[in-house]
């Protein structure tokens, strides 16, 4: 029986969750899945130019983990590109440090602790808040963790 997943740690949710070629309805395109957990190991290689240990680190991972996670990672978002496949980003072992919440009036986002919770948009004083870690099921287990 294999051993259960350690949860690798998030910075904070994408803001963007799908991805599809232009001019193509996404019904009728395969989609391929990318996890939470090899989104952020893309984030920290590829846009932070962390080395993977140091990326490994960040996640609470190893490094011979991070480095099956980039390589499947890599392989998900050629085949976007290359078969024109829809992208969703979805699921994983995770928790976030951080969440980011969207007022629905305003528009504006903020990035808060993830132990934070939060009932009035800063800017404008709206309580209707989008809270994206809570899209994904998360919020309150990840504060816990620690």
């Amino acid at each position: 029986m294999p051993r259960p997943q350690k949860n690798r740690i998030i910075k904070e949710p994408p803001v963007f969750t799908q991805f599809k070629p232009a001019g193509i309805p996404g019904r009728s395109l395969e989609t391929v899945i990318l996890t939470l957990d090899e989104y952020e190991a893309l984030r920290l290689s590829d846009l932070e130019c962390m080395s993977q240990e140091g990326a490994a680190d960040e996640m609470e991972i190893s490094r011979p983990t991070f480095t099956r996670l980039i390589e499947t990672a890599r392989k998900k978002v050629m085949e976007m590109i290359v078969d024109g496949k829809m992208l969703i980003i979805e699921g994983g072992n995770i928790h976030f440090r951080h969440n980011i919440i969207k007022c629905r009036h305003c528009g504006h986002m903020f990035n808060i602790n993830i132990e934070i919770k939060i009932e009035k948009c800063p800017s404008c004083g709206s309580s209707e808040l989008l809270n994206l870690a809570g899209g994904f099921g998360h919020g309150r287990c990840c504060g816990k963790r620690r």
